[in-house]
């Protein structure tokens, strides 16, 4: 494979930074980026009304959307503070983005005492920070409807409890919720809560020993109340480890095929309720599942599911840890090549992630043969499995140069490798 060079490039473009003091003493600031796949806006709140020091949130609205359906939130747990921004750069939810028609927002919620206990309840002013930071973006992006977009919210420790705790108080905003070992307990929840799909993940007293009563109990008061939950027991990972993404991402999936609505627009006035004929459930301690009208124990304890495919999904993952991409992603596209002399042409194209698994690497074809590998060792974009970061930001374009003698016929192709293996279709060069 020498016969293949790649040329390493920054694909992200600072724009334009901002700075305004309002007149509630409410100091935001904000730059904005062009990335690849879309836009980034970084925006930074700080108020003498909130409890903790500051709030950033790091925004990727996908490009050719002209109106959001959506806004997914990611945020850290206790002592991540800094690294929410890495998922607004995640080229996996940049296509879950994409597909879905949403706002990622990656948080950062800092406290001068280095204390998440300043900033997981809604209350302490985190819920009014992110509801202040989207109608400020939605007006800077030309999106004015993120101010009423409904939100699924996914949290990490710390994180989970915040996302509980905005359960409490804006249970009619939200679309559904992830919990990754959320951590506290957040106390009771309002009736409307019960009609939010809720998914909490722990491994148990060895693995996850700080956190994982939280889930069970917080499981158990919103289920036996008859609400849409569920718990996913991964005993074998840790409160810091599991590849919660890949149940996370199909759990939410099969809510918005619910509730988004089809027709009233995109604000979460219009969010529909889940379809009760749809619901599996399963049993949490054999793993088995069942259509919910069939289910032959306690409905009231079993796992709440929205589908069938995501029951398949939530027992396949209980009992292995992970979901299997069994699909391949999508072809590249907008193939082209550039001749640069005699000998080397310059080949570029463009790539949407596998929403299921991402992007491992590219394979560079002549012909039948497989030539070269693009990034040439390691992988173009993967995440670790404490915060569900992903690493790296700043990607290399997608250009690589290729040996090609200026009378050689062969044609190139290029074709994308996920995170399991699979590969796509090749995309031939014109």
């Amino acid at each position: 494979m020498s016969n293949l060079k790649s040329t390493s490039l920054l694909i992200a473009i600072f724009i334009m930074p901002f700075c305004a003091v309002s007149n509630n003493n409410t100091i935001v600031n904000y730059s904005i980026e062009e990335v690849a796949n879309g836009t980034i806006y970084v925006i930074l709140q700080k108020s003498n009304r909130y409890t903790f020091d500051s709030a950033r949130y790091t925004i990727f609205i996908p490009a050719n959307t002209p109106e959001l359906q959506s806004v997914f939130v990611h945020q850290h747990g206790c002592t991540m503070e800094g690294r929410g921004s890495a998922t607004a750069y995640d080229v996996q939810y940049q296509a879950f983005a994409k597909k879905w028609k949403l706002a990622v927002v990656g948080a950062d919620l800092y406290s001068a005492k280095g204390n998440c206990h300043d900033w997981r309840n809604a209350e302490s002013g985190s819920g009014e920070s992110l509801i202040k930071s989207l109608q400020e973006i939605g007006t800077q992006s030309g999106h004015p409807e993120l101010a009423t977009l409904p939100w699924l919210l996914w949290g990490h420790s710390g994180g989970g409890y915040w996302a509980l705790s905005m359960l409490r108080m804006y249970p009619e905003r939200i679309l559904g919720i992830f919990g990754y070992s959320p951590a506290f307990e957040p106390g009771a929840y309002p009736k409307a809560a019960l009609k939010v799909p809720v998914m909490m993940r722990h491994a148990g007293p060895v693995g996850d020993a700080c956190c994982w009563q939280t889930s069970i109990k917080e499981f158990h008061k919103l289920r036996s109340a008859g609400g849409y939950t569920s718990i996913a027991y991964t005993p074998y990972q840790n409160h810091n480890f599991s590849y919660v993404r890949y149940i996370a991402i199909p759990f939410f999936e099969a809510v918005m095929k619910q509730r988004l609505s089809v027709s009233a627009g995109p604000s979460y006035t219009a969010m529909r309720n889940m379809d009760s004929t749809k619901a599996w459930l399963g049993d949490t301690v054999s793993y088995n599942i069942y259509k919910a009208a069939a289910y032959p124990g306690k409905k009231l304890s079993a796992a709440w599911l929205p589908d069938s495919i995501t029951a398949t999904k939530w027992r396949e993952y209980v009992i292995t840890g992970t979901v299997i991409d069994r699909t391949p992603p999508p072809a590249p596209y907008d193939a082209q090549i550039r001749r640069r002399h005699n000998v080397t042409i310059e080949l570029t194209w463009k790539a949407d992630a596998d929403i299921e698994s991402g992007i491992s690497h590219f394979n560079i074809y002549k012909d039948n043969q497989l030539i070269g590998r693009f990034p040439n060792a390691g992988a173009y974009q993967q995440f670790d499995t404490n915060g569900d970061d992903a690493y790296p930001l700043q990607l290399p374009e997608l250009r690589t140069d290729v040996t090609l003698l200026w009378n050689d016929t062969a044609k190139i192709s290029v074709s994308t490798v996920n995170h399991f293996g699979l590969e796509s279709a090749r995309t031939m060069i014109p």
